[in-house]
């Protein structure tokens, strides 16, 4: 499809859904409307695009705190602005918080997907169709041996409530594309890591404990491997397949980066221990071994290779570099930092938002 004029983003005050808005105004030069569509749970956080709204203006950017899973709200908002496009971020996506209360993640991923694809279904029987982009996750594959890598071919095998909702959500996508012939596109990622990523993550949760002289707890012997990709790769492979993606198809966006948790986490004490002038092996006292998480995947890797192929995407960001990078912006946003973690921007966004529904 062209590039579209209006966008419906789901979940764009979270982490992956923030750092797509700023793509979309700062690096892709979208000049239509993009509406945001954010229920505000624990991570998500207005106050990370305040200063791009304020610059966009109503013209170009709107804010609307609604559930997804209200299918009356999606419904009406699809016939109030006529997308062109959907970027479907909006999900849980924490496998800890899954294992201890998965309830959510059925609501989120699932029937919050299914209620939006009914939205785009309405809206198409109604002369208005749009393209559905549906964001995903490597996890849906499984877990790898020591050798070989995911495949947009490769069949699902989710281990864990979060994957198993997501996983879920990938096939309501893909059967409304063949039943009721949905434009739709899929795009299956590694791990993303970066700036406004809330602090229950592996890389942020690590730079905030060094900072507070917490341990750092890693799972089982630290030797689970993950595929990294830098957030902004990401959103430009997003917007590569929004934009000129085949419909119907999966894409898999990875970053060809595999580190196993423990040396990962080394190589993070030693960048921040560098940047806080401390010697090397400062934080390495920190660093303190859990019992593994249940059902904890050993391995996933991606082949991106469909995406260069077809698109012309590839990564702009090298690890080393995209590491560094995350560690100067939460070593330079404290106050964002301290506000996530104390709840001072939840108060906000009761003060703020208490009205909207």
């Amino acid at each position: 499809m062209s590039h579209p004029e209006k966008i419906l983003v789901t979940g764009g005050c979270g982490f992956i859904g923030t750092n797509f808005v700023r793509y979309l105004f700062e690096e892709a030069g979208f000049d239509g409307l993009l509406v945001n569509v954010d229920k505000l749970t624990y991570s998500g956080n207005p106050k990370n695009l305040a200063d791009l709204a304020a610059k966009a203006g109503e013209k170009h950017y709107r804010f609307e705190k609604l559930d997804i899973t209200d299918q009356a709200a999606m419904a009406a908002l699809f016939d109030r602005h006529g997308f062109d496009l959907v970027v479907h971020f909006a999900a849980e996506s924490h496998v800890d918080r899954s294992i201890v209360g998965p309830g959510e993640f059925i609501q989120t991923n699932i029937v919050g997907t299914f209620s939006l694809l009914e939205a785009a279904r309405q809206a198409k029987a109604k002369g208005r169709p749009c393209r559905f982009h549906h964001v995903s996750t490597d996890e849906v594959y499984g877990s790898l041996g020591p050798t070989g890598k995911f495949l947009e071919t490769t069949p699902y095998d989710p281990r864990s409530p979060y994957s198993a909702s997501k996983a879920s959500s990938d096939h309501l996508v893909r059967a409304y594309a063949h039943t009721y012939g949905l434009d739709v596109t899929v795009s299956n990622c590694s791990n993303n890591y970066g700036p406004y990523q809330f602090p229950e993550k592996l890389i942020p949760l690590m730079i905030c404990h060094m900072l507070e002289g917490k341990p750092l707890p890693v799972y089982g012997d630290g030797k689970n491997v993950r595929d990294w990709l830098y957030v902004r790769d990401h959103c430009d492979a997003v917007w590569a397949i929004a934009c000129r993606g085949k419909s119907g198809e999966t894409y898999n966006i990875g970053g060809e980066s595999e580190w196993c948790n423990i040396e990962l986490l080394r190589h993070l004490c030693d960048i921040v221990a560098a940047r806080l002038g401390k010697p090397a092996g400062a934080f390495e006292p920190l660093i303190t071994y859990v019992p593994d998480r249940p059902g904890h995947d050993r391995r996933y890797a991606i082949d991106c290779t469909r995406i260069k192929r077809e698109l012309g995407w590839k990564q702009s960001v090298d690890f080393q570099h995209g590491l560094e990078k995350t560690v100067d912006w939460y070593l330079g946003n404290a106050a964002w930092i301290k506000d996530v973690q104390t709840g001072e921007y939840r108060a906000w966004i009761t003060r703020n938002y208490a009205d909207r529904t």
